[in-house]
């Protein structure tokens, strides 16, 4: 018997029936097929695979699915056309009869206009677009990346309750899933990036890092302050489910080791409300699969390159066919001995690369970096598993720019977006810009935020901006804040508040941004004098159409007034500033070329020749 549930959308298949069944579902609209097992399994995380062989209008393939507990599989797809679908079921279990040779029917139809405006996601995954700096839904529509970083929302950390949303939510105390999502919705977000397990993390008697009698450390955790252990120092924060449920089966006797061949479902099904709530309103995930630094022990004692492919096909067939973009690993940084190092991370990725192939749907495949995904994993054959680049959090300052340009200019083009570069409040070393550290949410704190907002995207990152806050261990009131503030209290920085606005500049010229090359070289001066590497100030940027009708600037802080070069001999253009913190847009201004092609740039607003704050600014063809 085949049903269909109007909640999720799900197909479910009772073991029992050898008939095939005909439903009916929208595009891209999630569905479910539940198989139950007819035989037991020692362990069927490991000793079970499971798919469908997949037919719809253009579309052939084998989507695998996962094992969710006792003898309960699904397989999760989306119908990518309207049109008629139909599956066959597998598995490398060919005596079990309740796994194979199931059948069934799907009618899909296309949503309403009104429906794609309600939700987005509607209009279909993520894909490049065709120049392959940008991203568009699959119905061509530009996706303009505007994320938030909450790296623990996967979590008891951020709970998801019954209790509805208030679409007019400020951020307090008790913060739940679904405010917070309210909240980043109302301001413009359309993304947020969770790592979906910590599996060695947890408020127990080790610290916070913390190696076995071998010396292989178990995990470089983010401090849960006031929980002190033994030595004086504070243990690990606690990464369990709202039930208590952790990634992994702990094996006992060997120091808080996660058995990384034996899955807890129970853990993700937590995870499969947050993204669908997050596909519901619109949103499109950035979903990461786990920190660097639990895989020492991953590699040590485990085939790693087995195991550690076996649980990213298992993060791709569950979560797969969401709208997403998906994170092979959160690589923030390399410390010897506390994390693997990149080549060995992009070994095994590449064996599940080899072995499973690119996402079944197409969705973009990046990673968390702290420099560039190019210059740690490599392009082309080195890492074909990468459809999409990305920079990272170190630098966080002009030496940044110099990775996205890079990036921007490779054969073939991929999308480039840039991802947290600064934590507006968060005081700490490593949050430091040319030897200053601003006091957090600070005017001083929340600019530079600002500043790297406009600066990536307008170096070559066009696939858009993820914001950083130094809440992104999403901390919880019930817990002390130590070095990093509350989530509640980070929902309130006003950096967020740019993120709007630098959506709406992009946008502001519809679909043309993605037409944009680098021109930056051809404004003077493009560095005010005096201004430095190491910091964020007195920098000016270009990006510019082919056509030369058509530029984006921004200026930072003490950004020096003067000429641009490139444009066409003669032609009258019309010049408007924008200002970055208001989202707000000046009066237009005519300028000509002269017959060189130069541009005298007016004043700053103000009248002012050097950049009392930083602008952002367009200028179109008359």
């Amino acid at each position: 018997m085949l049903r269909h549930l109007a909640a999720g959308a799900l197909l479910v298949l009772a073991c029992g029936s050898a008939l095939p069944a005909q439903s009916a579902g929208h595009v891209w609209e999630l569905q479910g097929i539940e198989l139950r097992a007819s035989r037991p399994y020692a362990n069927p995380y490991v000793d079970v695979e499971t798919w469908i062989e997949l037919k719809g209008p253009g579309f052939a393939k084998r989507v695998y699915g996962f094992w969710d507990g006792g003898d309960l599989y699904r397989v999760r797809f989306v119908a990518t056309s309207p049109g008629e679908w139909s599956w066959t079921s597998g598995s490398n279990q060919p005596a079990d009869a309740g796994l194979n040779g199931r059948t069934g029917r799907l009618t899909a139809s296309e949503w309403t206009e009104a429906e794609k405006r309600a939700n987005p996601n509607r209009r279909g995954f993520l894909r490049p677009d065709a120049k392959g700096h940008a991203l568009q839904y699959a119905d061509g529509t530009p996706f303009f990346l505007l994320g938030d970083t909450w790296l623990g929302a996967a979590t008891w950390r951020l709970p998801l309750t019954d209790a509805p949303a208030d679409p007019g939510y400020q951020a307090q105390p008790g913060v739940t899933f679904q405010s917070a999502v309210a909240l980043r919705k109302r301001q413009g977000f359309n993304s947020v990036s969770m790592i979906a397990a910590f599996p060695s993390w947890a408020s127990d008697q080790y610290p916070s890092t913390y190696a076995d009698r071998k010396g292989v450390f178990y995990r470089n955790a983010w401090e849960e302050f006031g929980v002190m252990v033994p030595g004086d120092k504070p243990t690990a924060k606690g990464m369990t489910d709202e039930r208590g449920y952790r990634p992994f089966e702990i094996l006992p006797d060997r120091e808080g080791l996660p058995d990384y061949d034996r899955i807890v479902p129970q853990f993700f099904r937590s995870l499969d409300r947050k993204m669908q709530l997050l596909s519901d309103q619109g949103f499109v995930a950035m979903l990461e699969t786990v920190r660097r630094d639990v895989a020492p022990p991953w590699k040590a004692y485990f085939d790693f390159d087995e195991s550690y492919t076996r649980f990213l096909q298992y993060m791709v067939a569950r979560y797969g066919a969401y709208n997403m973009i998906f994170s092979k690993i959160h690589f923030d940084i390399y410390l010897p001995n506390l994390s693997l190092t990149a080549e060995e991370f992009n070994q095994a990725i590449n064996y599940h690369y080899r072995k499973y192939g690119p996402m079944p749907f197409g969705q973009p495949v990046t990673s968390l970096i702290d420099h560039a995904t190019d210059s740690t994993f490599g392009t082309g054959d080195a890492a074909p598993w990468l459809t999409m680049h990305s920079t990272g959090n170190k630098p966080r300052d002009h030496g940044i720019y110099a990775d996205i340009e890079r990036q921007f200019g490779l054969v073939p083009a991929l999308p480039t977006a840039d991802m947290e570069p600064h934590y507006t409040g968060w005081v700490h070393g490593n949050n430091v810009v040319n030897g200053e550290q601003a006091e957090s949410n600070s005017e001083r704190d929340n600019y530079f935020s600002r500043a790297q907002m406009y600066g990536c995207v307008l170096s070559g990152a066009l696939a858009g901006h993820v914001h950083g806050t130094g809440a992104y261990d999403v901390t919880s009131a019930s817990e002390p804040p130590g070095a990093r503030p509350y989530f509640w209290q980070a929902l309130r920085y006003s950096s967020a508040g740019y993120m709007r606005g630098l959506g709406d500049f992009m946008l502001s010229e519809g679909a043309r941004y993605r037409e944009l090359q680098l021109a930056s070289d051809d404004l003077q001066p493009r560095k005010a004098r005096g201004s430095s590497e190491q910091g964020l100030d007195g920098w000016s940027y270009l990006m510019r159409t082919p056509g030369r009708d058509l530029g984006f600037l921004y200026f930072e802080n003490r950004a020096e007034r003067g000429r641009s070069s490139g444009w066409t001999p003669n032609a009258r253009y019309r010049f408007t500033w924008f200002d970055p913190r208001t989202g707000t847009w000046g009066a237009p201004l005519d300028l000509k070329a002269d017959r060189r092609g130069v541009l005298r740039l007016p004043a700053f607003p103000g009248g002012e020749d050097v950049a009392g704050s930083d602008w952002a600014a367009k200028v179109v063809a008359r």
